[in-house]
């Protein structure tokens, strides 16, 4: 009887567990994905660029000595005198080319994008540069008159190019996102300033140092992964862009048409002036810019 016992409680535990396993387990839980988020150029970004400028100008400086010109802003009120650089009926003229040099700086903006991933961005972006023309070439030039007869107190100057050692630019930008490449066209104000080739002019009526015009061009610009050994500031992205601008520059501060050099005088080191127009040339005081920058970009995703 124990024996019959024993039997069956060892059937029927079999029985509970052969039933237990034909029982539908419990679906797992899928997997959850986190969506990637969608790139976007909105935010604000600062960096740092470097380049090269040269003149644009068509036009090679210099000036025909005449009983007229040049000239000097030394008279009563500021008026035109003749100054004598060399013999009457001589000229001295610049070389073409030697307007150029580095150029390097920083710049600030900020991009809205009206949809993530790809579409239009405006934006708008300020910056600061510092301009070398490279003033040791910049008094490079040729002349008819005789050895012995210039003015060993004139000092020549390539132009008002070649006294900045400064210019900035605020722009507006507009341009089309192709996720993380953009390409735009950008423009709006320019200003400069600087007189690294003379050192100070006297205070005679020259006028002022600071130069204002337009400027425009464009570029493209790529989006670096958030994770990119570049990214020291734990930005939202780091990026690289390559741009060029045009930049011209108001063309009438002095009313005596092209600076030329400078004269020193008992009253200090004064500027020269060309009215004539020499060699039928245009007074042109633009000049291009190419360079390559890197932004860092605080913002969305």
């Amino acid at each position: 009887m124990k024996k019959l016992l024993l039997a069956s409680t060892v059937l029927a535990g079999m029985t509970a567990v052969a039933s237990a396993a034909d029982l539908p387990r419990r679906a797992a839980p899928p997997p959850v994905f986190a969506p990637v988020p969608v790139f976007t150029w909105t935010g604000f970004y600062a960096g740092f660029n470097a380049g090269y400028a040269f003149d644009t100008g068509n036009n090679r400086n210099g000036f025909l000595q005449t009983a007229g010109n040049p000239v000097t802003l030394t008279g009563v009120g500021g008026a035109p005198v003749t100054t004598s650089i060399l013999p009457v009926g001589n000229t001295l003229l610049y070389r073409s080319g030697d307007r150029d040099g580095f150029t390097g700086g920083g710049q600030i903006g900020y991009n809205y994008q009206f949809t993530p991933g790809s579409g239009v961005v405006v934006g708008v972006e300020a910056d600061a540069q510092y301009l070398d023309f490279g003033s040791g070439r910049n008094n490079r030039f040729t002349t008819t008159a005789p050895v012995g007869t210039i003015n060993p107190n004139f000092v020549p100057v390539n132009g008002t190019l070649s006294t900045l050692d400064f210019f900035g630019t605020v722009r507006g930008r507009l341009g089309y996102a192709f996720d993380r490449t953009l390409i735009y066209g950008t423009g709006g104000f320019a200003y400069a300033s600087g007189d690294t080739s003379l050192g100070n002019f006297a205070n005679v009526a020259r006028g002022s140092d600071f130069l204002t015009g337009w400027t425009v061009g464009g570029g493209i610009e790529y989006a670096l992964p958030t994770d990119s050994f570049l990214n020291f500031f734990r930005s939202s992205a780091v990026t690289l862009k390559v741009e060029g601008l045009y930049v011209n520059l108001d063309r009438g501060r002095t009313g005596v048409n092209t600076l030329v050099g400078g004269l020193n005088t008992a009253g200090g080191l004064v500027p020269v002036y060309d009215t004539l127009g020499f060699a039928g040339r245009n007074r042109n005081d633009e000049f291009a810019v190419v360079r390559a920058g890197l932004n860092y970009k605080f913002g969305s995703y």
